[in-house]
């Protein structure tokens, strides 16, 4: 890679001014993006890097011999650092017109690091509609298809192994937030919002690997058997790598094999995913959970001193070990080592044997009262353990006749009936509920402060369709 690309290439995306840097190569690259090649004349990029600096809202570049200068000044000296860089270069036509064009490599970062910056997501339906179409394919140049077929896969896996990445990210990421606001606000204005909406739920439904694997693997096992589609796509290959029939051979053979085994393999991936998003949403609802909820007994009181001694430590910026230096914790509790183990230790002694003298156990009728108690204790506690059912029955009787209802307009007088809410949105995403979901504008309700959005029954046929897929 340090053959291709110069020392000093990634220079301006870290120095101090990397801000004006790549504001100036987005506009330069937006430019040359509409013109027929990335060559255009100096002229034009100098106008129109000249009035970005123009503008109050222009990043400052921090370099002494440039800040000095005014716009046209700095719009020069920033086409002669991308050159000097190895982004850009400039070459004199016939005419004596210079004409700047950007690298190849420098393109292809650009368009990558752009992606990054949009937040865009890899539409996985387009990959594995692309092989599917190239599988049942008919074509004088077998070779040339299955590797595009090999390099869609590959993208398909990759993109797939991200997205295991990102959840994982979200998992580790959901311990740094210290509210229930905030919380919430990750779970689904972010999470939601750019995995599961984007990428999870398609996965599920319309992107679903399973409703084409079975054709894509049993043609490509078919050709595998073919000779006459053998010997054709090595001759493609070999024409395209330079290399013998018979190594060519061999490398189809390879690649059908290395596509058949992607696809049966794909499933652990889709497991996995499947599991963290699961283990995150469960993990989100707990601590909005445990931080809304608070009692007198033992956990209660644990719980209120450790968000006592965490708002002490955010207030005087302490570290971890800086917790010992917190004044009310030595009255509230002292523990220490004991290397002597003695009868005043927390050890019990071995007692001797003694004499087992049994007692007579009397006859005691049960107290019908205790254990009718103690039943509908039980009941009640089944009855508020939320799931999908019960969500989906909650739904149902408050959306009656009509076809739809807002969160707003759920019953909220107290935290069991935020919780609900809250369970309303997250099985929503599930294909087997009577209803979807459809986010809308942050509202401030009875005292809790949420994202509102609508809920709307699924269609009959749509529901019935679901039901078979399951």
């Amino acid at each position: 890679m340090f053959h291709i690309l110069p020392e000093n290439f990634f220079v301006p995306l870290a120095a101090p001014g990397k801000i004006a840097y790549w504001e100036c190569i987005c506009k330069l690259f937006n430019v040359m993006d509409n013109q027929l090649s990335f060559g255009v004349e100096r002229d034009v990029l100098v106008e129109e890097l000249q009035y970005y600096f123009e503008q109050a809202n222009a990043a400052s570049i921090m370099e002494e011999d440039a800040e000095a200068g005014d716009a046209r000044s700095k719009a020069n000296w920033m086409l002669r650092r991308l050159e000097y860089y190895g982004w850009i270069e400039i070459e004199t036509d016939k005419s004596y017109v210079q004409r700047v064009n950007f690298k190849e490599y420098a393109v292809k970062i650009i368009k990558t690091l752009t992606e990054i910056a949009e937040g865009r997501q890899i539409e996985y339906q387009g990959y594995i509609y692309t092989i599917y179409s190239l599988v049942r394919s008919n074509t004088d140049k077998p070779g040339i298809v299955l590797l595009q077929i090999l390099e869609n896969t590959d993208l398909l896996v990759t993109g797939l192994k991200n997205l295991n990445s990102s959840i994982k990210h979200y998992i580790d990421e959901l311990t740094k937030h210290k509210t229930v606001a905030e919380i919430m606000d990750a779970l689904f204005n972010d999470y939601i919002t750019n995995i599961v909406d984007k990428a999870y739920h398609r996965l599920l439904t319309s992107d679903n690997v399973s409703k084409f694997r079975p054709e894509i693997v049993e043609r490509l096992e078919s050709k595998s058997r073919s000779r006459t589609y053998i010997e054709k796509a090595s001759a493609d290959i070999a024409g395209i790598k330079e290399i013998p029939q018979g190594e060519a051979e061999e490398l189809v053979y390879h690649y059908i094999r290395e596509i058949i085994d992607a696809f049966q393999n794909m499933d652990d991936i889709l497991v996995e995913i499947n599991h963290k998003n699961t283990q995150y949403q469960r993990a989100a609802i707990n601590r909005a959970k445990f931080l809304l909820t608070g009692s007198e007994d033992i956990r209660g009181q644990l719980k209120e001193l450790l968000i006592g001694v965490n708002e002490r430590m955010n207030e005087e910026n302490l570290e971890l070990g800086g917790i010992y230096r917190i004044d009310f914790l030595e009255e509230l509790v002292r523990i220490y080592s004991m290397s002597v183990i003695d009868e005043k230790s927390l050890y019990a002694p071995i007692e001797g044997r003694k004499e087992f003298k049994p007692q007579e156990i009397g006859e005691e009728e049960p107290d019908l009262m205790l254990r009718r108690d103690k039943l509908q204790r039980m009941v009640e506690k089944m009855q508020r353990v939320m799931n999908p059912d019960k969500i989906d029955c909650y739904v149902k009787a408050h959306m009656g006749e009509s076809g739809q209802i807002q969160a707003s307009q759920l019953p909220l007088e107290n935290t069991e009936d935020f919780v609900k809410i809250i369970y309303v949105r997250l099985y929503g995403q599930r294909r087997s509920m009577s209803y979807t979901v459809e986010a809308g504008e942050e509202i401030d309700l009875s005292g809790y402060r949420f994202r509102d959005f609508t809920i709307r029954r699924k269609s009959e046929k749509r529901a019935q369709s679901v039901t078979m897929n399951i």
